[in-house]
């Protein structure tokens, strides 16, 4: 297919060209703001800068519903919605200039690779899971502050509350296991050191279905808005109209379930097998605190108590642990009594009872300082 019979196909009319002096502008803005974001990541900003300033970018018209910018690899362009101002191009351009440094192809020009997604495959794998990692780049090198939203019923904070946002929630939950830099080198370099390190602490199951399910939500949202597109294309309400709307209706729920199993699936095949790994007091808090601050990245919707009930579990299990491991590993010392408690132990007590709705936030902060 042609590059102009795929952006017809794609709804992307193409209005003008940028000239060389706006294009080289954006791309030597663009190269300094990643080098000095990711500066450990092996990253040169004169070539940088010489490799984005040959990019193609258009001003188009484009379909509602499709990202305000688009980077077709083919021809190595980048396509603007028509609506952006000329002085919001830079971030919007960003996400998709990530997507031409990442890019791998072979010499005959086919795609084989886009930092986290594979593409040598029948099918390609990790296309959700490199588009949140992008999006995620994309936000902290604009500096977006974390916001409050909510989507098919998930509250949750996030960086990039336009832009992908539940696939984010989730690659950002992975990226706090970890670590963003792991991440975003991986993402940027294209390279395997993410999916390594991520297969070696949830296991390399967990991880391919966790990537396969990122996978699943991007294709169910768009979905959505090709429904949705048909939909506003019909003049009158009617039987097709309705089968529509309850398709959407289905397509919404399948993510809220999707996300819900997804994040759980992380939860726990990340904690089980870090608990097996406490062989002293320093390593139980450190797992204890991670535990806790992991409050800070979930989703959550009406009923959902699956974090909660896995945290009392887990810290009925760690002051065991605790006080084994205090007694110098005798499995029959239960309990440790002094006259000043240690504050994990208090932790562990107020934490019931902050579950149970007995005390307050603020109580909590101070027995963890």
């Amino acid at each position: 297919m042609s590059i102009e019979s795929e952006l017809k196909k794609n709804g992307i009319q193409v209005i003008k060209q940028l000239d060389t002096l706006k294009v080289n502008t954006l791309a030597r803005n663009i190269s300094a703001r990643i080098c000095d974001t990711f500066p450990n990541f092996g990253l040169n900003q004169d070539n940088l800068f010489i490799k984005l300033s040959r990019l193609n970018m258009y001003i188009a018209k484009m379909p509602d519903g499709m990202a305000e910018a688009n980077y077709f690899y083919k021809n190595s362009s980048i396509y603007f919605n028509e609506h952006i101002p000329e002085d919001d191009l830079e971030e919007f351009a960003i996400h998709e200039c990530i997507h031409h440094i990442q890019e791998v192809k072979d010499k005959k020009n086919y795609l084989l690779r886009m930092g986290l997604c594979d593409y040598t495959e029948f099918k390609v794998y990790g296309l959700g899971l490199n588009e949140a990692s992008v999006q995620l780049m994309s936000s902290k090198i604009i500096g977006i502050p974390k916001d409050s939203v909510k989507y098919f019923g998930i509250n949750f904070e996030t960086t990039s509350p336009s832009y992908y946002p539940i696939e984010c929630c989730l690659v950002n939950q992975l990226a706090y296991i970890t670590g963003e830099d792991v991440l975003f080198e991986s993402t940027i370099n294209s390279n395997d050191n993410f999916k390594k390190k991520i297969s070696e602490l949830i296991s390399e199951k967990a991880f391919l279905a966790v990537q396969n399910s990122i996978d699943e939500l991007l294709e169910k949202e768009e979905n959505i808005i090709q429904l949705n597109n048909k939909i506003a294309s019909i003049d009158d309400r009617n039987k097709k109209v309705d089968n529509m709307l309850k398709k959407i209706d289905e397509l919404k729920k399948e993510i809220l379930v999707t996300f819900m199993r997804t994040q759980n699936l992380i939860i726990s095949s990340y904690f089980d097998r870090e608990f097996d790994k406490i062989t002293n007091l320093e390593t139980l808090e450190i797992y204890r605190r991670k535990l806790y601050h992991f409050k800070d990245y979930i989703g959550s919707t009406e009923g959902y108590t699956f974090f909660n009930d896995y945290y009392i579990n887990k810290m009925d299990q760690l002051e065991h642990k605790y006080n084994v491991l205090e007694n110098g590993g005798v499995e029959t010392a239960l309990k440790v009594t002094t006259k000043k408690e240690n504050k994990l132990i208090l932790f562990f007590k107020f934490l019931k009872k902050l579950v149970l709705g007995k005390s307050s936030q603020e109580e909590t902060e101070q027995n963890l300082k």
